[in-house]
C-alpha cells in the first residue's frame, strides 16, 4: 500500500504549483501513516460470524470472516485483508461474550512476539457447551513488559473501555478512572475512533490533545500515529494560553485566588469599565453637509450593544457601523440615497471614528491584568462585593512594574490574561479536545480549556484521588461546569489492568485520607506482582534496589522527592548506573529513569522504586496533597514495586 502511495505521479494532474504542493504534502503525510512499525503486527484477532453483516439472517445464509487489525489493509484488487478496528464490523471483537455473541460463531486472538505469530486462542461464542474462560494471551498482552513510550491498546480494550472509546462526537464524556485503568489509553482511542467516524468534519475543526506536562506528552505522543492518525495537535495548559513570557512564580494563596472561577467576573468588570456613556453629538462632514447625531442616541446605541453582551473587541467594531446607518437614515430622510459604500465612508470618518475611540477605546488584555495585579484601588473597584479585602492583597504584587514585557508573570496570570482575551475577541474551538490528568486544574484552567472546545466535545480524564494542587477539583460536577460541559456523562473505570494487586491494595491505604467517597481499583491481573517494603540505612541499598529490578525485562522507574533526585542522581552515577529523565525513550541498554515526583503523573514502568514515602509527603503545602502525591507515586509500576524508606512510613500507609 505504502509503495503505490509513493509510485504516484501528479505531474499531469494538477491546475498549478499551489495544487501541487498541497497534493505532495497529502500525498507525503499518507506515507508517514503507513510506515511499518517494528515487531508490530498488522493484525491480533478475527471474527467469524455467523451470518454476513447486514444480510438476511435467513436459514442457509453464509457467515464471513474478518481479520481486525489496528490499520485497514487491501490487497492489490483493493479487496480487504484487515478491517480497522475502529470499524462497525469490528465492535464484537470487544463486545461480544457468551451471553451476548452478536452473532459470532468464534473469536479468535493471535499471540505475537517480536513481530512473529507464537499463538492464538478460540472463543466459540455461539457455541453453549464451551464454558467462558479468561484470555491468557489477553491477559499475557496487558501484562507484557513495557520499553520505551506508550502503546496502543487497540489488542486489549475491555468492553467498558470500548463503550467509551465509541461514544459519540456530539456529547462529552468525562472518565473518571483509578491507578491502572486505562483512562489515557481510553481518551486517546477515542480521538482516533472519532477521527474514523467524522474525518472530514475535525479535519476541518481540529482536534487536540491536552496533557499535564511536556514529560508527559513525550510519553503519549507515539500512540496516535502508530494507529496512523498525524493530525492531532498536542498541547499542555500553559502551551494554549502563552501569550506572556513566564518568569515568576505564585506561591500557593495567590495561585488559588487567581485560578477561583470568581476572577471571571472581575476582569469582566475591568475590561468594560474602559466603556463610557457619550455626552457630545458627533457631527460628520460631508461634502457641504452636516449631519449631527446627538449624545442621547449615541448613548442608545452604546446601551444596546452593551446588552447584547458580545465580545468587547465585536462590539467596538460594530459601534462605528451603527453610528454610520443613524447617519445614513438623516440622508435618506432629506431625500438622498446612499449605498453601503456611502456608510462604510462614514464610519472610516475622523470624527466617527475619534468618538468610538472616546466611548469605547482600545484595550491590550495583558495591560488590563497587570492594572488589576499592581494598582490596588482598581483591583478594589472591580473586585468589590467578589474578593475579599485578604483576597485582595494576595494577588497583588508587591513592587510595581514598568511595562508588560518586563513583568515577571506566573503561569496563573497567563490564564488570566487569556480569559481577557477572550473577552475581547471570541477564542477559536476546535471539534474535540481530551484533557487528560484534569484534576490538577483550576477554575480558570478549565474555562481556558473550555473556550477551545465551545463549539466541539470534550474527554475529560482523570482521577480524584490522584489531585496534588492546592486548588484540585473536589468533584467533576463542578469541573465541568467550567469546563462549559455540564451535560457531559461522567463514567467510572474501577478495573485495574496495569496495576499488580499486591500494589494497589497497599496505595489503597491513602484512599480513605485523601478521597473518601471513591471506589478502591480492582486489580484484574492473575499476577500478583512483586511488592516488598524495605528499611534501609544508606542511599546504596535504593540503589541497590534498582539494580535489582533492572534484573528483569522492562523498564524501572526511581521515584523519589524532587529534593532527593540530585542527589540519588549523584549515588547512581557512582555505582555505574546509566539514567534518563522523564519523557525521554528508554532503550535496551538504558531502562532506569530517574523521576522526581512532581512528574510521575501519569506515567508507567514495568518496576518502581519508590524512595522515602514521608519525603514525599513532607515535600508538599500539606498533608492531603502530600498523600495524593503519595498515592501517585506507589502507582506507577506495572509489574513490581519495592518501597526504600530510612525515615518512618506516613502513618496512613502503616495501618491496612
Amino acid at each position: 500500500m505504502r509503495e503505490d502511495v509513493q509510485s504516484l505521479d501528479i505531474r499531469d494532474v494538477t491546475a498549478n504549483w499551489v495544487n501541487a504542493q498541497i497534493l505532495e504534502r497529502q500525498i507525503g503525510d499518507r506515507i508517514k501513516a503507513l510506515a511499518d512499525l517494528s515487531h508490530t503486527p498488522l493484525f491480533f484477532g478475527r471474527l467469524d460470524y455467523l451470518h454476513a453483516p447486514g444480510a438476511d439472517r435467513a436459514e442457509g445464509a453464509e457467515g464471513e470472516r474478518f481479520y481486525i487489525g489496528r490499520r485497514h489493509v487491501h490487497d492489490h484488487d483493493g479487496d480487504p485483508m484487515v478491517i480497522d478496528w475502529r470499524a462497525p464490523v469490528s465492535q464484537p471483537f470487544y463486545r461480544a461474550s457468551k451471553k451476548d455473541p452478536m452473532d459470532v460463531g468464534l473469536r479468535r486472538r493471535f499471540g505475537y512476539t517480536g513481530g512473529d505469530l507464537t499463538a492464538y486462542e478460540d472463543e466459540h461464542l455461539s457455541d453453549p457447551a464451551e464454558a467462558a474462560t479468561t484470555s491468557k494471551l489477553l491477559q499475557r498482552e496487558i501484562e507484557r513488559p513495557r520499553v520505551g513510550p506508550m502503546r496502543d491498546i487497540v489488542a486489549t480494550i475491555q468492553p467498558e473501555q470500548d463503550e467509551i472509546v465509541r461514544s459519540g462526537l456530539g456529547g462529552s464524556v468525562c472518565v473518571q478512572g483509578g491507578p491502572g485503568t486505562g483512562k489515557t489509553a481510553v481518551g486517546l482511542h477515542r480521538v482516533a475512533y472519532l477521527l474514523y467516524a467524522h474525518r472530514e468534519r475535525l479535519a476541518r475543526t481540529g482536534t487536540l490533545v491536552i496533557g499535564p506536562n511536556r514529560s508527559f506528552l513525550q510519553y503519549i505522543e507515539q500512540v496516535l500515529p502508530a494507529l496512523g492518525e498525524l493530525a492531532v495537535r498536542q498541547a499542555t495548559v500553559d502551551d494554549l494560553v502563552a501569550q506572556v513570557e513566564v518568569r515568576g512564580t505564585d506561591g500557593a494563596p495567590a495561585a488559588v485566588v487567581k485560578g477561583d472561577a470568581r476572577m471571571a467576573e472581575v476582569l469582566r468588570r475591568a475590561l468594560y469599565s474602559h466603556v463610557t456613556l457619550p455626552t457630545e453629538p458627533v457631527v460628520v462632514v460631508r461634502g457641504s453637509r452636516r449631519w449631527r447625531v446627538p449624545a442621547y442616541e449615541l448613548e442608545r446605541l452604546v446601551r444596546e450593544l452593551l446588552a447584547r453582551d458580545i465580545r468587547y473587541g465585536a462590539a467596538r467594531d460594530a459601534l462605528p457601523q451603527r453610528v454610520a446607518h443613524a447617519v445614513l437614515v438623516q440622508m435618506e430622510r432629506a431625500g438622498e440615497a446612499p449605498d453601503d459604500r456611502v456608510q462604510d465612508a462614514v464610519a472610516r470618518n475622523s470624527a466617527v471614528k475619534a468618538a468610538v475611540k472616546a466611548v469605547w477605546p482600545p484595550v491590550d488584555p495583558a495591560k488590563l491584568v497587570l492594572r488589576l495585579l499592581t494598582d490596588a484601588d482598581f483591583l478594589a473597584e472591580h473586585a468589590e462585593g467578589i474578593l475579599t479585602g485578604d483576597e485582595q492583597k494576595t494577588i497583588l504584587w508587591a513592587r510595581p512594574v514598568r511595562s508588560v514585557k518586563s513583568a515577571k508573570w506566573s503561569a496563573a496570570d497567563a490564564v488570566l490574561i487569556d480569559e481577557a482575551t477572550d473577552l475581547v475577541e471570541r477564542t477559536h474551538s476546535l471539534g474535540h479536545v481530551v484533557l487528560d490528568e484534569a484534576q490538577d486544574l483550576s477554575p480558570m484552567q478549565y474555562r481556558a480549556v473550555g473556550r477551545r472546545c465551545t463549539t466541539g466535545s470534550a474527554t475529560v480524564l482523570g482521577d480524584l484521588a490522584q489531585g496534588t494542587t492546592p486548588w484540585a477539583t473536589r468533584s467533576w460536577e463542578e469541573a465541568l461546569g467550567h469546563l462549559g460541559k455540564a451535560d457531559a456523562v461522567i463514567e467510572e473505570l474501577t478495573a485495574g489492568f496495569r496495576v499488580p494487586t499486591d500494589v494497589i491494595a497497599y496505595a489503597s491505604r491513602l484512599l480513605p485520607h485523601i478521597a473518601p467517597g471513591l471506589t478502591p481499583v480492582a486489580s484484574v491481573r492473575e499476577n500478583p506482582g512483586f511488592f516488598e517494603v524495605r528499611a534501609v540505612s544508606e542511599d546504596a541499598e535504593t540503589v541497590a534496589a534498582c539494580e535489582e529490578l533492572l534484573g528483569n525485562e522492562g523498564s524501572t522507574g526511581l521515584i523519589a522527592a524532587d529534593a532527593r533526585v540530585p542527589v540519588l542522581a549523584e549515588a547512581l552515577t557512582a555505582a555505574g548506573i546509566a539514567f534518563l529523565a522523564p519523557g525521554e525513550e528508554t532503550t535496551r541498554e538504558t531502562r532506569l529513569t530517574l523521576v522526581p515526583a512532581s512528574l510521575a503523573k501519569g506515567l508507567e514502568y514495568d518496576y518502581v522504586v519508590l524512595d522515602e514515602p514521608s519525603a514525599v509527603v513532607d515535600a508538599e503545602p500539606d498533608e492531603r496533597t502530600g498523600l495524593r502525591r503519595l498515592y501517585v507515586a506507589l502507582t506507577r509500576a506495572v509489574s513490581g514495586l519495592v518501597v526504600t524508606h530510612a525515615a518512618d512510613l506516613p502513618s496512613q500507609l502503616t495501618r491496612p
